[in-house]
């Protein structure tokens, strides 16, 4: 008999993977300013080593999403968990940028099965009235991780190296991994009815599938705003308003809670709609919508004092991962098992391509004379963009007994 505690209890395990995972990706951008006192790295290779970071971690988030659907939960989520934390510590290393932006791809790689594998627990353990909170307790481990990086970076600076940041990340993950193995087991008694787990979805039906596509093309835009805001926020401090080390290490840590704040109760809210008698369609898309409409908040950052910004920070950090949450659950709503690590990995590689692409930009626009304002004009209207595209595409949202019908002994989305 599965204990009702034992999936809580695998879940805590993915927030705390999901949190390490955003601690290490963080772990550069705030301590960039020590980094530049060894090597020189200027706005455009800054955005370059996010990209790099970014194109490897698209790559695998689809790739990883399949890997995972073949390979299973346990086994794939340790492998990857063991890569990023080696790529991680091989940071620690770097005395030119050429070593920084191999250890960026790596990490990348290895962090991109992360949410997929996630998204996997969630569908293996859970029924659809409790998916939406847990992923909002999964994603709020991003905000662990963010909040962290600030202050135990900064300690860690302030003792020492740069460099032990990266060992100490690394040899974090490795632990975790190990742990991982021999807690994580899949249930006894399956969430999901025989036709929900063994449905197959092929590759080409799921990319010709409307509702695919709009969550691939939402997460693209939202992400874009969200992964400017995740590595830039402590640049713009040190460039913009003058901050220090001990002042981002005070301070900076502050929109990232806000975010895990967010991820909690967009997921609750959600779930709590739909024990409510609500439906699925209207429990994931009115807090959805809700979530992108805090996102605008960010257009006024560069227009207020410092400690309002640090607020307007919080505002749409919250709003936007009550949103990641949220459609990161979508495909454990409307799509069978076998076919959920496939579906999250397109829409995570949507994300994070969109999100190297704008680093990019932002990166060119800043060198050559852009402002700040430009950028945060452009950021605070992308998830407005994107949840209109997911109403247009997505249709009425039902579980996957209903939304999957046969065609030549095959089940596709319809």
């Amino acid at each position: 008999m599965r204990r009702p505690s034992q999936p809580w209890f695998f879940v805590s395990l993915v927030t705390m993977a999901i949190a390490i995972s955003y601690f290490d990706r963080q772990a550069l951008p705030v301590a960039i300013s020590a980094v530049e006192r060894t090597i020189s790295i200027s706005d455009a290779q800054f955005a370059l080593l996010q990209a790099a970071f970014l194109v490897t971690y698209a790559l695998l988030y689809a790739g990883g999403g399949k890997f995972l659907d073949a390979i299973g939960t346990r086994t794939g989520f340790a492998i990857s968990m063991t890569w990023w934390s080696l790529a991680c510590a091989l940071h620690g290393l770097a005395h030119g940028l050429g070593l920084l932006v191999l250890g960026r791809l790596l990490l990348g790689m290895g962090e991109g099965a992360a949410f997929p594998a996630a998204t996997r627990v969630i569908a293996e353990w859970l029924p659809a009235t409790k998916r939406a909170t847990a992923m909002g307790i999964i994603n709020a481990g991003t905000a662990v991780g963010s909040v962290l990086a600030p202050p135990v970076i900064g300690l860690i600076i302030l003792m020492g190296s740069w460099r032990y940041i990266f060992f100490f990340a690394g040899t974090l993950g490795l632990a975790w991994a190990v742990g991982w193995m021999v807690m994580y087991r899949l249930p006894a008694e399956p969430t999901l009815s025989a036709t929900e787990e063994s449905a197959t979805i092929p590759w080409l039906s799921l990319l010709s599938s409307s509702k695919v596509l709009g969550m691939v093309t939402a997460k693209f835009l939202s992400d874009s705003a969200w992964f400017f805001c995740l590595f830039w926020l402590p640049k713009y401090l040190y460039d913009a308003r003058g901050y220090d080390i001990k002042h981002v290490s005070y301070f900076a840590w502050i929109p990232y809670a806000a975010s895990g704040l967010g991820s909690f109760l967009g997921g609750w809210f959600s779930s709590y709609l739909l024990r409510n008698g609500h439906s699925l369609n209207l429990s994931r898309k009115l807090a959805l919508g809700l979530s992108a409409a805090l996102m605008p908040a960010v257009i006024l950052v560069p227009h207020v004092p410092v400690s309002l910004a640090l607020l307007l920070f919080s505002i749409a950090f919250f709003g936007q991962q009550s949103w990641s949450g949220l459609i990161m659950t979508l495909p454990t709503d409307v799509f069978p098992l076998s076919s959920v690590g496939s579906v999250a990995g397109l829409i995570g590689f949507g994300g994070a391509m969109g999100g190297a692409i704008f680093n990019l930009i932002a990166g060119q626009l800043l060198s050559h004379g852009a402002g700040y304002g430009t950028l945060f004009a452009i950021v605070g209207s992308l998830h407005a963009i994107a949840f209109c595209i997911l109403l247009l595409t997505s249709g009425v949202l039902q579980a996957p007994g209903s939304n999957l019908v046969p065609e030549r002994g095959k089940l596709i989305s319809s």
